[in-house]
């Protein structure tokens, strides 16, 4: 077991926006969050970041209880990508991955001003790490175009490439879908399954159910910030309440 949330509860004054909800994940495990729009899966996503602090209950990392700051979360190894793109516009494409690789590196402010050996060596091999990753998620060719100049669908895949460049040994991924076209979002599907067969294990937000259904080794469904059920897709799909709540008819097997 990677990660282990337990009774995670989060208020903020008087409203109750996650409350009790468990979650594991394997290495190596894809698992999906599904919920209507104010189910509390992007506060809850927020608690396992670091971002909030839970009112309640703990998450634990590799064994280890995570501290309350993002930074500190994405040194443990949880990387995250969001579900409004956060990129720095008027870098280039490699420059944005290798921000990321750079928690990974150890030269400190002195050694940036100075720019020695040791700095040198080290920004060449977070340029030739961030160059693979670009490569791995299919935009290799684009790695000296500003971030801003992108398609949309490969602005995703740049906040992927920099998330993985943190070395990450789980990757949450908000709406990676959100805004694609069809073959944009096969082609994201293509590439969380990549993800996996590097052993990153993976936890997806997603309202796209066939994607979620076509992808996902088990699903969980947050209602009104309390977990509603959790399992596997087949089990989703015969349950009467994920039916109507969220799919409105089955999907259909093989979708």
């Amino acid at each position: 077991m990677i990660l282990q949330a337990s009774g995670v509860t989060m208020r903020f004054g008087g409203l109750l926006a996650v409350d009790q909800v468990d979650l594991t994940v394997d290495a190596g495990e894809i698992v999906g969050l599904i919920g209507p729009n104010g189910a509390g899966k992007t506060t809850f996503f927020n608690c396992l970041t670091g971002l909030y602090r839970p009112t309640e209950g703990e998450v634990r990392f590799r064994g280890a209880v995570l501290p309350p700051r993002p930074t500190r979360v994405t040194r443990a190894g949880i990387a995250t990508t969001f579900q409004n793109i956060r990129l720095f516009p008027t870098m280039t494409v490699l420059e944005n991955v290798m921000i990321g690789r750079h928690c990974r590196t150890r030269q400190g402010l002195l050694s940036a001003l100075v720019r020695g050996p040791g700095y040198r060596r080290t920004e060449r091999e977070a340029a030739r790490v961030s160059r693979e990753l670009l490569e791995f998620v299919g935009i290799e060719a684009a790695a000296g175009t500003l971030a801003r100049n992108l398609p949309y669908g490969d602005q995703r895949r740049l906040e992927i490439a920099r998330a993985l460049a943190t070395e990450p040994g789980l990757l949450l991924l908000d709406e990676p879908t959100a805004g694609m076209n069809p073959r944009e979002t096969q082609a994201a599907r293509e590439l969380v399954l990549r993800i996996r067969g590097r052993g990153i294990a993976v936890v997806v937000i997603e309202h796209d159910m066939r994607f979620v259904f076509g992808l996902c080794d088990r699903i969980a469904v947050l209602v009104q910030g309390r977990k509603l059920l959790e399992g596997t897709r087949a089990e989703m799909q015969a349950d009467e309440r994920v039916i109507e709540a969220y799919l409105g008819a089955p999907v259909e097997k093989g979708a």
